[in-house]
């Protein structure tokens, strides 16, 4: 695989940083990476639904938390017993940490455990302030008349 060193993009672009570090943190992802499986489904127009495929794991073994604008899932390894004598091993129970980075004003409303798989809602909220809106557009006729309507 090819990669690509973004360090100059450091020293010439300023307020960038985040952006540089989401590519560059893009292109490490490796085939080691992919435990466990998940996907990610777009809901509705701002909604989200992520989909981690925790067999194995109980509520107690998985900790889901937002920290610097990403969500971080861990899954606490199993202590089973040692004097178990498997034959195939099939349901790798093994610790694993998958962060995904959340897009400005992406929150997470929810997260549920059904059949083996942990379901994670998010919500893309955007403030009323940031929301566009619409600019009446008066003419000089209109602004004349709303004065001559005052000084009556």
């Amino acid at each position: 695989m090819r990669t690509f060193d973004f360090s100059p993009l450091y020293r010439s672009a300023v307020g960038f940083d985040r952006m540089t570090s989401l590519l560059d943190a893009a292109q490490k992802n490796t085939a080691a990476d992919s435990y466990p499986p998940y996907n990610i489904v777009k809901t509705g127009e701002d909604a989200y639904q992520i989909s981690v495929a925790v067999a194995g794991f109980g509520p107690q073994d998985l900790d889901v938390e937002v920290r610097d604008g990403q969500l971080v899932i861990i899954g606490k390894g199993a202590n089973e017993n040692d004097d178990v004598n498997f034959l195939h091993r099939g349901i790798a129970r093994r610790a694993f940490e998958r962060r995904f980075q959340l897009a400005d004003h992406v929150e997470v409303k929810a997260a549920d455990l059904k059949d083996g798989l942990l379901v994670i809602d998010l919500v893309r909220e955007i403030p009323e302030a940031m929301k566009p809106r619409k600019i009446e557009i008066q003419t000089v006729t209109s602004v004349i008349e709303d004065q001559t309507a005052k000084a009556a």
